[in-house]
């Protein structure tokens, strides 16, 4: 029986629970997901340093001339303490002198024989960086189930971590079946079609998170989609199926989940498009089948399979749905969700637009071309006027 778009996210949510954890080298660590609460282990920055090529000095007034000591560089610092008298060359990134506390820039000094004349004042901390003056020692950085960027990477590093706790990725298997299916680039011989959805699957799956350890279709055989569906299942975290799945002869999706002991959660969602989908779980394997009609897969594998990959992968769930405001008027779906594709042009008094490019024919793949986002119309039978606030999913997300 089909449920509720909001039913169906609940069930697939409470059935994809966060994996186990693994030690990852902080290299490797792009998109995983922290397991654990992560704190600095050291300032940023660890010691305090020059933000200027320059000269290490004691603070004071400009007009003095100073004898030039030596030379502190990035790597390599100067251990030589400087006095009221002296001065030590040093270059961006390197760490302060013993006794120095200002830095006076190349532009602002003059050398003549190995003495520095100061053109500028030098007070405390003139062109130094404090030593945990970014992030203290000890400061909670990133909460448990924080996906993991380039930025979040960087502040790691600096903090002193090598390792990182994670969740395990997701291993994600996808199946299309029917056969009309062919190779991509392959050539068509009468009814065939190039198979665009395993290919457009596992990128999704690997945007969201996943790791595709299979991907392959079957043909509109019983006997072998019961043995390719097993194979799906064996080692995967979360299966993508697509095709086979509505109520046709040739339909044999369904019937090879129950064989094999697929529960099912739910069997079609009020959705428009992507209504045949469906959702079950076998001994901590989810199975996600969707539509063989393209738009249809993605939308529900957007809909549904990237917050259950995010789940399984322990990511934090967001606060709140993203909203946005329609710029013109739209007309819902009775009786189901409908799904429209959706531009976002500009915000307005700091609320994001909406702006509907009509409603997503299941076949139709150009139609998804330059969308920013899919818009969530909730059914009814009023239409929704312009400046009505519509949960909005972004495509690239």
């Amino acid at each position: 029986m089909a449920v509720s778009l909001q039913a169906a996210r609940d069930r697939v949510h409470a059935a994809c629970r966060p994996l186990p954890t693994e030690v990852v080298p902080v290299a490797d660590a792009l998109g995983r997901v922290l397991a654990a609460p992560l704190r600095a282990r050291t300032g940023l920055p660890r010691f305090a340093n020059s933000a200027m090529d320059g000269y290490a000095v004691i603070a004071g007034p400009a007009g003095r001339t100073l004898r030039v000591i030596g030379h502190s560089l990035a790597g390599t610092p100067s251990v030589t303490p400087v006095d009221e008298t002296t001065a030590i060359r040093i270059a961006t990134g390197a760490a302060l002198p013993p006794g120095a506390d200002a830095v006076v820039a190349d532009e602002r000094a003059a050398v003549t024989d190995g003495r520095v004349e100061l053109h500028a004042d030098a007070p405390p901390g003139l062109n130094v960086r404090v030593a945990g003056e970014d992030i203290p020692a000890g400061r909670p950085l990133l909460d448990a189930g924080t996906r993991l960027g380039p930025v979040e990477l960087a502040v790691a590093i600096g903090t002193g971590h090598g390792e990182l706790v994670c969740h395990r990725r997701p291993r994600v298997a996808i199946l299309g079946t029917g056969d009309e299916l062919r190779t991509p680039g392959s050539r068509l011989g009468p009814g065939q079609i190039h198979d665009s959805n395993t290919t457009t699957l596992a990128a999704l799956a690997t945007l969201a998170g996943g790791r595709v350890v299979a991907r392959d279709r079957v043909a509109d055989d019983p006997a072998a989609t019961l043995k390719a569906v097993a194979a799906a299942i064996d080692g995967a975290d979360l299966v993508v199926l697509s095709g086979g799945v509505s109520v046709g002869p040739e339909d044999h999706v369904r019937d090879a989940l129950l064989e094999l002991g697929v529960r099912p959660e739910f069997s079609g969602v009020e959705v428009r498009p992507g209504r045949p989908a469906w959702f079950g779980t076998r001994a901590g394997v989810s199975v996600l089948a969707v539509p063989g009609n393209p738009v249809a897969a993605i939308v529900i594998f957007i809909l549904l399979g990237r917050p259950g990959l995010a789940a399984l992968a322990g990511r934090r769930p967001p606060a709140a749905a993203e909203h946005a405001r329609l710029t013109e008027r739209v007309r819902p779906a009775p009786g189901r969700t409908n799904i429209v594709g959706a531009n976002l042009p500009a915000q307005v008094d700091g609320r994001l637009l909406a702006a509907p490019t009509g409603p997503l024919s299941p076949h139709a793949t150009g139609r998804l071309l330059g969308l920013d986002a899919l818009a969530l119309i909730p059914a009814g039978a009023a239409w929704l006027e312009a400046g009505t606030p519509v949960e909005i999913l972004r495509i690239s997300d």
